[in-house]
């Protein structure tokens, strides 16, 4: 009733031109849509300009008019909703987790339109982002495991706003018991190679069996490793009003919220329906979500003891020491060495088909993308019924690689530009590969190249580099030198011959 309610106000009223920042602004497009928060969303106007975007929500809130200067836009994504290609994502900076607008469009059609302009407006303003060139910059050491765990979310569909797709991050530790930390020690790790639910091997050959005796469509867990009752599992101090809202207006059992650490992880390797991974707050500054700063009454556990602050492990003196020694093994080389295992299980190669079986990674079918078409359901109960079967039980990302993820390049304790030289001669260019490397050249070979570097003459560019050159190397005869950047670009160029020829350029990407 309400939501025929809100359709029909919808469809009789339009955006209040008079909220234009401007009178100079040129309308593009209007269209209806909803704002998406985590468990709401609001129907309302969303409108274009050639300055501005706009969204008017029906009921006002969070305010009358949401405007957001296209100038500012650093990001947009396409979104997948309910499994359907409904969703748009507006960042106005680079690296925050959180959007400044996640909107939901009825039409596929006015969401394409919509973000046609957008990028077209920012064609000239900002650089394009794929997952290959935030994994080269990963590889080459320009990101950190944290800040390419961010990008490929973004990639992949997963959004702060929305607790059925929200950022997953992986259990990295398996020591929640020790006195002290050791990151030097690879049995303080988790295996990275494993889904949460292939970490014990007794649990694995139960699901196994089951799996085995399954009819079509198969699959070998009953929950996900992301679902909004995971994430709020996690953030009830901080957001109690969502686990309210999902839990019908009352906290969970007391012996079921997050209380510790140590028994969360002891949970995910042993209990029997229980496979879920962590969100990014684990690895970021904010303590809020350990600490019950909001003196909340979570219930009290069977052996007396309120629900207050989350327990941590011994090797933690307080909240924030455990998240800065949660980052510092995310950043460990145990995990640079491996993080692209786990890439793999959620994000690559081995999340569908025959790879995620062998890895032991098949979750129901409805949660991957196509594993249902909401449009051909007819019946508008069993419509709604599929859809909150879907937004509830959690979503698997987006799929970003069908290959092998490669491995990160483990750093060398080499000046940049032998780094640089070391990388730029393995790949396909004018140097043969019998050649040595910059870093074995002699020092008056090393001084000859450099000292022809401004006699270089360009003969054909297709394309500048658009940000920091992030490595530069010369061949070792002195007759190429490379470039490389943030974007991933390469630029190889040659020397004149005896410096009468015309030299070339070729760029690879």
């Amino acid at each position: 009733m309400i939501t025929a309610i809100l359709q029909s106000r919808l469809a009789r009223t339009s955006f209040d031109k008079n909220r234009f920042q401007s009178v100079s602004e040129k309308l593009h497009m209007e269209c209806k849509a909803e704002m998406v928060t985590p468990l709401v969303t609001n129907p309302g106007h969303v409108c274009i300009t050639d300055t501005n975007l706009y969204f008017q929500p029906l009921n006002g809130y969070p305010k009358p008019v949401v405007q957001i200067t296209l100038h500012d836009v650093r990001r947009i994504y396409k979104r997948r909703h309910g499994l359907m290609p409904l969703g748009l994502e507006v960042f106005c900076t680079e690296d925050d987790l959180c959007s400044d607008i996640y909107l939901k469009f009825y039409d596929p059609q006015d969401r394409d339109d919509l973000y046609f302009y957008i990028a077209t407006y920012l064609e000239h303003h900002v650089v394009e982002r794929t997952a290959e060139s935030y994994m080269l910059q990963w590889q080459r050491g320009h990101l950190s495991n944290y800040q390419y765990l961010l990008h490929l979310n973004n990639l992949a569909d997963r959004s702060c706003n929305d607790l059925s797709q929200y950022p997953v991050f992986p259990w990295v530790l398996h020591d929640y018991c020790s006195l002290e930390l050791d990151l030097s020690n690879p049995e303080t790790f988790r295996d990275l190679s494993k889904p949460v639910g292939a970490l014990n091997k007794e649990r694995l050959e139960r699901l196994l069996t089951r799996y085995q005796e399954m009819p079509e469509p198969k699959f070998m867990y009953g929950s996900h490793y992301s679902s909004p009752g995971y994430v709020l599992f996690y953030l009830v101090r901080i957001a109690p009003e969502y686990m309210l809202c999902l839990q019908n207006g009352r906290f969970d059992n007391a012996d079921r919220m997050f209380n510790s650490i140590a028994e969360t992880w002891k949970n995910c390797l042993d209990g029997a329906t229980d496979f879920k991974e962590l969100i990014p707050e684990f690895y970021g500054d904010d303590v809020s979500f350990l600490v019950n700063n909001l003196k909340l009454d979570l219930g009290k556990r069977q052996g007396g003891q309120m629900v207050d602050d989350v327990e941590l492990p011994p090797w933690a003196q307080s909240p924030q020491d455990f998240l800065q020694k949660s980052k510092d093994a995310l950043e460990s080389n145990y995990v640079s060495e491996h993080l692209h295992e786990w890439i793999d299980l959620i994000f690559g190669y081995k999340q569908k088909g025959s790879e995620a079986v062998g890895a032991y990674n098949v979750f129901h079918p409805l949660t991957y993308e196509g594993g249902v078409d909401l449009n051909s359901i007819e019946d508008p109960d069993e419509k709604v019924a599929m859809l909150t079967q879907i937004l509830e039980f959690g979503q698997t990302p987006k799929q970003l690689f069908v290959t092998p993820h490669p491995r990160r390049i483990t750093p060398k304790t080499k000046s940049s530009s032998q780094t640089s030289s070391y990388n730029a001669s393995t790949a396909d260019s004018p140097v043969s590969p019998g050649e040595e490397s910059f870093e074995d050249l002699t020092e008056e070979s090393k001084t000859l190249a450099w000292n022809n570097i401004a006699k270089l003459q360009l003969h054909e560019q297709y394309k500048i580099h658009k940000e920091a050159v992030t490595g530069i190397a010369v061949s070792c005869n002195g007759s190429s030198v490379f470039t490389t950047s943030q974007v991933s670009d390469f630029i190889a160029q040659s020397f004149p011959q005896s410096l009468e020829n015309d030299s070339t350029v070729d760029q690879r990407k």
